[in-house]
C-alpha cells in the first residue's frame, strides 16, 4: 500500500518525466529547454517540482547534468514510456510512413568485433529499425541499463537490473596469445614466471582482466610495461605485431593461429566469459525481435 506521504507513478506529471529526461540526454537546463520548445525557467520548475513530489534529489547539477541514483529511476521510466508509446502509435498506423524504430543496446567490444553485427542482419525488414549502439565493459554494460541509458545490454552480469529480464547467451572464450618473436622472447619461462616482466597489450585503463589471467597464474598481476589499445581489433593487431601479450577472443585469434601470426603460450589456460543479454521487461515487438536474433547468434558463436 502507498503511503500518503509517498506518491504514486500516477501522481507523478509525465510532463515533468519527460523534462528530467531531456535534461539528463541534453546535459543542461537551457539544452532541454531548446529540444522541448519551452523556457529554461519552465524547465527548472518541472524539474523541482518532480523532487518535491519524491522528497528526493532527482539531478546532480554538474557539467553535464547526471542523474542521482533515484533520478535514474524516472529517467528509465521514462524511456519505458516514450518506448510503448512508439510501439502503440505503430500498431495505430500513426507513425510516419518509413519512420524506423530505434533500440538502444549497450554491448561490449570484442562481441562488437565478432558476433554481435550478423546477428542485427538476421532482423526481418519489417518493421523498420535503427540501432544506437553503446561500446562499454561487459563487466559496466549493465550500469548503463540501470540508468535508462540503454533498452538492452549484453553483459556479465546473472544479476537481472531492476526491471529487466535476463538470459544466458553462451561463453566467450579468450586465449592467452603473443606473436611468434615475441614469444621467443620475452616468454620462454613458465607462464607464472613470463608474465611478470613481459610487456602486455590491455584495452584501456578499466581493464583487469590481463591481470586477472596473471593473478590466476600465482602472480599478482600482469607488467608495469603495458600498451593501451582501446578497440577490439587494434588491440587483437597490436598483439600480432608484437607490442605484447595479450588475451585475445578466440574467434579473433584462430585465423591468425592458423597463418602463424599469433601463437598461444599457456594453451591449457584458456579463459572463458559467460555473457548474458538483459532487456526491459516491455512488451514491445521491436525489442522482442532483436532479443530473438541476439540470442539465435549468440548460440551460433558462442560456447555453450
Amino acid at each position: 500500500m502507498t503511503s500518503a506521504c509517498a506518491p504514486a507513478f500516477a501522481d507523478l506529471p509525465l510532463d515533468h518525466v519527460r523534462t528530467l529526461l531531456a535534461v539528463v540526454d541534453e546535459g543542461t537546463f537551457d539544452a532541454a529547454a531548446a529540444a522541448l520548445h519551452v523556457t529554461p525557467s519552465a524547465v527548472s520548475q518541472r524539474v523541482k517540482a518532480l523532487e518535491q513530489r519524491t522528497g528526493r534529489v532527482l539531478l546532480l547539477r554538474t557539467k553535464p547534468v547526471r542523474a542521482t541514483d533515484s533520478g535514474a529511476v524516472l529517467v528509465r521510466l521514462a524511456r519505458q514510456v516514450a518506448r510503448l508509446e512508439r510501439d502503440a502509435s505503430a500498431e495505430l498506423g500513426l507513425r510516419g510512413a518509413g519512420e524506423p524504430t530505434r533500440v538502444s543496446v549497450a554491448v561490449n567490444a570484442d562481441s562488437l568485433a565478432t558476433w554481435f553485427l550478423p546477428a542485427l542482419t538476421r532482423l526481418p525488414p519489417e518493421p523498420p529499425l535503427c540501432f544506437e549502439l553503446r561500446r562499454e565493459d561487459e563487466g559496466h554494460t549493465a550500469t548503463l541499463l540501470r540508468e535508462g541509458v540503454v533498452m538492452a545490454a549484453v553483459t556479465s552480469s546473472p544479476e537481472p537490473v531492476p526491471g529487466c529480464t535476463v538470459r544466458a547467451l553462451g561463453r566467450m572464450r579468450y586465449l592467452p596469445c603473443a606473436a611468434p618473436e615475441f614469444a621467443a622472447r620475452h616468454l620462454d619461462a613458465p607462464p607464472r614466471e613470463a608474465v611478470a616482466d613481459a610487456p602486455v597489450v590491455v584495452f584501456d585503463r578499466r581493464d583487469d582482466f590481463q591481470d586477472s589471467f596473471a593473478r590466476r597464474l600465482g602472480h599478482g598481476g600482469a607488467s608495469a610495461a603495458r600498451h593501451y589499445v582501446p578497440t577490439s581489433e587494434g588491440f587483437v593487431e597490436a598483439v600480432a605485431a608484437g607490442l605484447g601479450w595479450g588475451m585475445v577472443p578466440r574467434p579473433q585469434a584462430e585465423p591468425l593461429l592458423r597463418t602463424g601470426r599469433l601463437v598461444t603460450f599457456a594453451p591449457d589456460l584458456a579463459v572463458d566469459v559467460t555473457l548474458y543479454w538483459q532487456q526491459w521487461k516491455l512488451d514491445s515487438p521491436a525489442l522482442a525481435a532483436v532479443a530473438d536474433a541476439v540470442v539465435t547468434a549468440a548460440a551460433d558463436a558462442l560456447s555453450r
